[in-house]
């Protein structure tokens, strides 16, 4: 075989350390590899190496010079292994030349996006030797890469350990932790990997679902002018807790005209608008009754559903993401929750770090964190108010465990920019007293209360605790149906006994 068709030493040694860099998790704690490339340390704080990639494409253009000179530019002029590296060398420089243009159509919400560079993308990979259907691929394959990145890294902020550990662990669940791999044998193939996400309310497992599902594959339209799907095509949501018993099948497997009082007409449940390329979001997973858990533990394992109403078969060709803020412990214990449908919902399991755990590991987290959401309320401006809202959250305990997580900090930062201090409602104010008197505390003590009102808030305010139906049960032991009727009594009361509540707590206050 002729030298000029192979790789020299250096060269072989540089661009297999080069592949082996660029095809591993982008937020991954091995910087050694991209260092020796860079030829420098990368900064300790570094969210993700993939930001550093664009200083290795120098390196890689020279490269590039000398083998062309050498008559070395396309796939063919290679042979054995070497032709197979340089095909993972070719993909990734054409991924890093157009990572500008997917950013642009990533970021277009409306409107028709503009993809008149496409074809000059798919006739730069054909120009180099790979085959129509392969181009096809790999330019999905872009899109995809883009996605992934985009969404775990604006939508996770913070660079804490624990949020470094939790976006590893969302590209592993899009692309498993060998990209390699995945491009080779499970592109497209997803479907049957569902992922369990667990952790406290507030912690924002509904943001790290969405980034899943809109990081999932699209394959280019038959004429290759765009992609198949939109980004709000790909991810649907739902929350089951908010679904009435009576509903929710409907809400999830459809219904059949007349398959009950109401039913006016067919409805196409979520599972039937989930596509193979669709994400279909669960959240609340553990307050579903056990006749439901059995008819979605059936569409996991089948993949096949029937409406409400029909004994016609559907199938369900997409992915599956659920949330819970039950703890894994209650989950495998087999009470209210069925084991074979907890081992076949957790194909992947990604626990959510609570605010406080990030705090403990990196301090300076609730800064970065306060930045982020401000931009996201105000956009532009919010930055003229970041230091006036990081004095008020300075007034905290230092030890203050934000129980309510990144959404009590979302709704503290709403209350200073309106009031100029945020004050946890269960943290008293300087004379001593609370901020926020809890009127249902307040009746409580007064002994004005009938059983239905006091077992009501005894039971939310375990819920706001414990976190979890059954836990409540537990204490109360009350059945857990009877729990979450409280519970859900209590968040909207009556009238008439909202009155009573607040009538008893101001003669109480009045009296002291």
């Amino acid at each position: 075989m002729p030298n000029s068709r192979r790789l020299t030493p250096a060269e072989r040694d540089f661009f297999a350390l080069l592949t082996e860099t660029v095809y591993a998790n982008p937020f991954g704690s091995d910087p050694a590899r991209l260092s020796r490339l860079l030829g420098r340390d990368l900064p300790s704080d570094a969210i993700s190496q993939a930001d550093h990639y664009s200083e290795l494409m120098p390196a890689i253009d020279q490269r590039f010079a000398v083998l062309r000179e050498r008559g070395l530019e396309r796939l063919d002029h290679f042979a054995g292994e070497d032709q197979e590296l340089m095909r993972l060398v070719f993909l990734f420089v054409g991924y890093q030349r157009h990572l500008g243009l997917f950013d642009q159509l990533i970021e277009q919400q409306s409107g028709a996006p503009d993809l008149r560079w496409l074809p000059e993308l798919l006739a730069s990979l054909r120009d180099q030797g790979f085959e129509p259907a392969e181009v096809r691929r790999w330019v999905a394959l872009y899109y995809q890469l883009r996605r992934a990145y985009f969404f775990i890294e604006r939508a996770m902020v913070g660079r804490s350990a624990p949020m470094q550990r939790l976006r590893r662990a969302l590209w592993n669940s899009v692309f498993t932790s060998d990209l390699r791999g995945y491009t080779l044998l499970l592109w497209e193939r997803m479907q049957d990997f569902s992922t369990l996400l667990l952790g406290e309310t507030g912690t924002g497992k509904g943001s790290a679902a969405a980034a899943i599902g809109r990081s999932g594959a699209i394959p280019l339209t038959a004429d290759e002018r765009g992609f198949s799907h939109g980004l709000d095509q790909t991810f649907i949501a739902t929350n089951l807790s908010e679904l009435s018993e009576s509903l929710i099948e409907s809400e999830l497997f459809g219904h059949r005209k007349g398959a009950f009082t109401g039913a006016v007409d067919h409805h196409d449940g979520l599972f039937a608008r989930c596509d193979a390329w669709g994400t279909l979001f669960l959240d609340e997973i553990g307050d579903v009754s056990l006749p439901v858990q059995t008819k979605l533990l059936r569409v996991l394992q089948e993949r096949t559903f029937a409406p409400v109403g029909s004994h016609q078969t559907k199938r369900f060709a997409g992915r599956v993401v659920a949330a819970t803020n039950r703890p894994l412990s209650e989950l495998t214990a087999g009470q209210g929750f069925r084991r074979d449908f907890f081992y076949r919902l957790s194909g992947n399991i990604i626990e959510m770090p609570s605010l406080r755990e990030r705090l403990a590991d990196c301090p300076d987290e609730l800064s970065e964190l306060a930045g982020a959401l401000l931009g996201r309320m105000l956009g532009e401006s919010a930055a003229s108010l970041h230091a006036r809202i990081m004095e008020a959250l300075d007034e905290l305990p230092t030890d203050y465990p934000w129980p309510g997580n990144v959404r009590e900090l979302e709704q503290a930062l709403r209350r200073i920019i309106l009031n100029g201090r945020y004050v946890p409602d269960a943290l008293p104010d300087e004379t001593g007293g609370f901020a926020h008197p809890d009127p249902w505390l307040t009746a409580a003590k007064a002994g004005s209360l009938d059983a239905a009102a006091l077992l009501a808030g005894y039971c939310s305010r375990l819920y706001d605790q414990l976190g979890t139906f059954e836990a409540v049960a537990a204490v109360t032991r009350l059945d857990r149906r009877t729990v979450k009727k409280h519970v859900e009594g209590a968040a909207t009361p009556d009238a008439s006994r909202l009155d009573v509540i607040e009538q008893s707590a101001r003669r109480s206050l009045s009296s002291k």
